[in-house]
């Protein structure tokens, strides 16, 4: 069966997952009964080392503790909010080279859809050498290693995975109340209670995470209809772009589902993740537009 490119980018993408999944000890400590064991503000950090593991202790317990310790000064929004944005000010600056790459992977893919639309079907030698040459001046042209931008991946995983943990993990999080409405109520079960506050709560997180999916699409489509002005030629979808489009559609039916059973500090802080997210996406825009000035 012949791979695509589309399908063997996710086969990475995939596979990174899986391997930091593995290096991190992705599964959230639990206790004896099955439930999510709290990290409460009297837990420590040598009792947490000694009864887990290095992961759990250096990097979810401070991240919790952080939440644990703000969150009767600013709430628990407010400071899951905060941590959010501090944990990716500290990806940003450590990968920033990586996530412009990545960034300008994205917004030349429409040129990258032309030329292996152009070598379609075409399997002799010759054609894929010419194949491999066209690609590789394109990406000389934007000074780009395809493979740069998957080290974004390796370096932010262990800590957005923390991050994820800490926030089921924190006692005050889910105990503390935000306008009203429980974080350890689902979406879901809140709306079966006709508590509309977890509809809104619900709708935002999703409305959020279709913009963060779909706002890179927009970009790298906005910049091939420029560069097609340029050159006096039209936009033609590729097969690829709908595949991916496909793709992006079953990730949000699947974080519809998950995000209604999960309790609603979980949509929450999806909601904090995805707007800081686009935040940083127009941030590297903005130096990728300068670097081109």
């Amino acid at each position: 069966m012949k791979i695509n490119a589309q399908m063997k980018k996710v086969l990475v993408i995939s596979a990174v997952f899986l391997f930091m999944v593995t290096m991190t000890g992705c599964r959230v400590a639990t206790n004896p009964d099955g439930t999510i064991k709290l990290i409460t503000p009297e837990t420590t950090f040598s009792e947490t080392m000694s009864s887990e593991n290095w992961f759990n202790a250096l990097l979810v317990w401070p991240m919790a503790q952080f939440i644990n310790k703000l969150t009767p000064k600013i709430g628990s929004v407010g400071a899951l909010a905060l941590l959010t944005v501090l944990v990716n000010a500290v990806l940003l600056v450590v990968t920033l080279k990586s996530q412009i790459q990545q960034q300008q992977m994205q917004l030349i893919q429409p040129e990258l859809d032309r030329i292996q639309k152009k070598y379609e079907g075409r399997t002799d030698e010759v054609s894929r050498q010419k194949q491999a040459a066209e690609l590789n001046k394109l990406y000389q042209k934007y000074n780009l290693n395809p493979l740069g931008a998957i080290a974004t991946t390796f370096l932010q995983f262990p800590l957005v995975i923390a991050l994820y943990h800490a926030v089921q993990r924190s006692s005050l999080l889910k105990s503390t109340p935000f306008m009203g409405l429980s974080m350890e109520t689902s979406p879901l079960n809140g709306m079966r209670a006709h508590s509309w506050g977890y509809l809104a709560i619900f709708l935002v997180m999703l409305i959020s995470q279709c913009i963060t999916m779909f706002l890179p699409r927009w970009m790298a489509k906005k910049r091939a209809e420029e560069e097609a002005r340029k050159h006096h030629r039209s936009v033609q979808p590729s097969k690829s772009s709908t595949q991916s489009n496909m793709m992006m559609i079953y990730m949000v039916v699947l974080f519809a589902f998950i995000g209604l059973t999960l309790p609603a500090a979980m949509s929450i802080y999806w909601t904090i993740y995805s707007i800081v997210n686009i935040v940083k996406m127009f941030v590297v825009q903005s130096i990728i537009q300068k670097q081109g000035a």
